[in-house]
């Protein structure tokens, strides 16, 4: 039933766009991001399972839809063209002119201490939601017992 759907969204979707090149019109709109944000993974990732895909590759217009995109917004995402380059100036400044990037200095640092958060938060959603609790034995310093409230009264 859900791929039944999804074919039939994707149908639907072809339809609407017709022969426009966005949904309204000549310029993107949100819907535009929103749609090409579904459609691109879905028609570039190797899937184990791909017959909506397949579905997807019969819909000429969606393909080119999302092919325009890609080149007008992603131009060295189609293999044709790489990332524009830095400048050597930045990459000095970055300290990067061997060729190869320099690593994250505080790398190790950074990792440790999302370690060590991501442990504290746990730990403390535990004691606060009452799955681990720390319970204190029922004897004092030296092996004595606690005085009772009622008990130290009358004893005054």
């Amino acid at each position: 039933q859900l791929y039944r759907d999804a074919r039939e969204c994707l149908t639907l979707l072809s339809q609407r766009l017709g022969s426009q090149k966005f949904f309204f019109g000549d310029s993107p709109a949100s819907l535009d991001a929103f749609v090409f944000s579904r459609l691109a993974p879905l028609l570039k990732a190797k899937l184990p399972n791909g017959k909506l895909q397949q579905h997807l590759k019969s819909l000429q217009n969606l393909c080119n839809y999302c092919t325009s995109i890609l080149s007008l917004y992603f131009p060295w995402d189609g293999g044709e063209m790489h990332p524009p380059a830095l400048p050597s100036s930045t990459l000095r400044a970055a300290g990067a002119d061997s060729g190869e990037a320099e690593e994250d200095p505080h790398k190790w640092r950074n990792q440790l201490l999302s370690v060590l958060v991501g442990l504290a938060a746990m730990l403390g959603y535990a004691f606060l939601s009452g799955i681990v609790s720390i319970q204190r034995s029922g004897t004092g310093p030296a092996g004595r017992q606690p005085i009772a409230l009622e008990e130290e009264e009358e004893e005054e």
